[in-house]
């Protein structure tokens, strides 16, 4: 067993689950007291910052471990839970590369954060174009499809 404590939460205008418009949705990631704000410390001269947060709200009735259509849409193909990035997974883990908006004290502002209000985050990376990928990558049309809103 794995057990993880959440180093913050994320504050938004985000009440509801939604699966769309997810752009220009800013959020400040307020650290736990048991976290320094000095681990914060340089963020801000990054662009872009990859949040890895808790689905906290998803009902375990409806976590999925094989395939199923993405979004529940039949129009689209029967896809396993590992590739796509619904939120009903099994460990109910979100990642999203967001914009650094900027960093005060123990706070982390952010543009692009997929989640909604009150979201615990488990961690804060920055991005590197090392870590990027360093081939071009592929994905399917479906794909395209259901994002196509999503930002």
């Amino acid at each position: 067993m794995i057990n993880l404590k959440p180093i913050g939460t994320a504050y938004n205008d985000r009440l509801e689950i939604e699966d769309d418009n997810w752009g220009q949705v800013m959020t400040r990631i307020e650290l736990d007291n048991e976290i320094p704000a000095d681990s914060l410390w340089g963020i801000e001269e990054f662009s872009h910052a990859e949040i890895v947060y808790y689905f906290h709200k998803v009902n375990k009735d409806k976590i999925v471990t094989g395939a199923r259509h993405p979004r529940n849409n039949v129009s689209l193909p029967k896809v396993g839970i590992f590739a796509q990035r619904g939120k009903n997974r099994p460990n109910q883990l979100g990642v999203t590369i967001v914009t650094v908006v900027k960093r005060e004290g123990n706070q982390l502002i952010v543009r692009g954060l997929d989640c909604i209000n009150d979201t615990p985050i488990l961690d804060i990376k920055p991005v590197m174009h090392e870590f990027l990928p360093r081939e071009s990558f592929r994905q399917p049309n479906w794909s395209q499809e259901i994002m196509r809103k999503y930002w």
